[in-house]
């Protein structure tokens, strides 16, 4: 599985990004997880949103209400909306699905494929 994000940038606190990430593989179906973590100088990796296949959807306690995770099933493509940036929302931002181990379980899913990431950058 190949992961590819696009959509990050610079903006002011406040306001509104949208990332994208295209799963291309040769599977005819897509896997049963993916999701949105982020990593801040110095700091962790940290799981944001992620959707499962039955449609379940799960977000971090500080994005809940400001963001929202959804996938686009035929274009093979997630979509995390980020509304209310602030400065703590700045950070590489990547996606996941269900790969093979190690694996970053988060919110019931093992991810074990990741995207090289796109940066998020929010200023006061």
């Amino acid at each position: 599985v190949h992961l590819a994000e696009s959509g990050g940038g610079s903006v002011q606190a406040g306001r509104s990004l949208r990332v994208s990430c295209v799963e291309e593989s040769t599977l005819r179906s897509m896997t049963s997880c993916m999701g949105w973590f982020r990593q801040a100088p110095g700091k962790g990796r940290e799981g944001v949103a992620r959707l499962r296949y039955d449609g379940d959807i799960s977000y971090a306690d500080s994005v809940k209400g400001r963001f929202t995770v959804s996938l686009d099933y035929a274009k093979k493509t997630l979509y995390l909306e980020m509304n209310s940036l602030s400065p703590e929302d700045s950070a590489m931002y990547y996606c996941a699905s269900v790969g093979p181990p190690p694996r970053d379980t988060w919110a019931g899913c093992g991810f074990g494929s990741w995207g090289q990431g796109t940066q998020v950058t929010v200023s006061e």
